[in-house]
């Protein structure tokens, strides 16, 4: 029988009927037809998700076909104007709609967009930008845009593009654009789709093990005791990156587990539980 805990919203006082969904690209291009089936059933019962998906790999592939250099400092990608067409043209592009497509294949409705549509995601420049070029972070996020695509009865699926005042587009990483959204909507739980079942660590057998549960202070601890180890390690600190503002846990999951949204949302204990210390 499947540990259960107190329903989703009753639990952390998420607004009734509403969450806030992280997934890569390249995750969410390998998800089943039955993730996008549960979607539609969500949708269907009133539940109203927002999506927010990374690219990572899919920029990475179409800059090596056009020839362009790619480099990265402290896991952020050094982002030129020539860089930043070619990450607004696949996120904003390709992976976007690519989602919206699966969507509604399954019989649900979506509206794709980018964070520069209606000044959705406004950025700034991050605090390394000599570094890393237009590379932004989110600093309002204009949640009457969502909240009128929601109320039209349509899945918001946003591609993490910021923009300033100027009109001057920015890079943004997708974990902390989707921390950003949550947290501007004040939803203080965040799900983050991936393509393993949560935390994976090693006992001191070596045998590997989801953690149920863990605290952000927790966790490099972990990494730095070889219990939280190679791979794993990117997809932890990334998860981290969503938690700000009134985000005070992540839960990861693995977008392959039948039903693992509506499991998530009834309060089942499943996937990996990332919170705040």
């Amino acid at each position: 029988m499947p540990q259960q805990t107190e329903g989703f919203g009753a639990a952390r006082g998420t607004a009734p009927g509403r969450f806030i969904m992280k997934c890569g690209g390249s995750t969410l291009a390998a998800l089943p037809d039955s993730f996008f089936a549960d979607l539609k059933s969500l949708l269907e019962q009133g539940i109203q998700p927002v999506i927010v998906h990374g690219g990572g790999p899919a920029i990475s592939e179409n800059l090596g076909k056009l020839g362009i250099e790619s480099a990265f400092v402290n896991g952020l990608r050094v982002t030129t104007e020539e860089v930043l067409d070619v990450v607004e043209m696949t996120l904003a592009g390709s992976i976007n709609k690519a989602v919206v497509r699966r969507i509604q294949r399954a019989g649900g409705r979506a509206l794709g967009l980018s964070g520069e549509d209606g000044g959705l995601l406004e950025a700034a420049p991050v605090e390394n930008s000599a570094e890393v070029g237009l590379v932004g972070h989110v600093v309002k996020v204009k949640t009457d845009i969502l909240e009128g695509i929601l109320k039209m009865g349509y899945i918001p699926v946003v591609a993490p593009i910021g923009i300033d005042g100027s009109g001057q587009r920015y890079n943004v990483n997708a974990d902390t654009a989707a921390g950003a959204v949550a947290s501007h909507m004040e939803a203080p739980t965040l799900i983050v789709v991936t393509d393993v079942p949560g935390i994976m660590a090693a006992d001191p057998k070596g045998k590997k093990a989801v953690l149920p549960s863990v605290t952000t202070g927790q966790i490099e601890a972990l990494i730095g005791s070889g219990e939280i180890y190679g791979g794993m390690i990117p997809k932890v600190r990334a998860a981290i990156d969503c938690i700000q503002g009134s985000v005070s846990e992540v839960i990861i999951v693995d977008g392959k587990e039948p039903q693992i949204l509506s499991r998530v949302l009834s309060g089942e204990a499943v996937g990996t539980r990332i919170a705040k210390e």
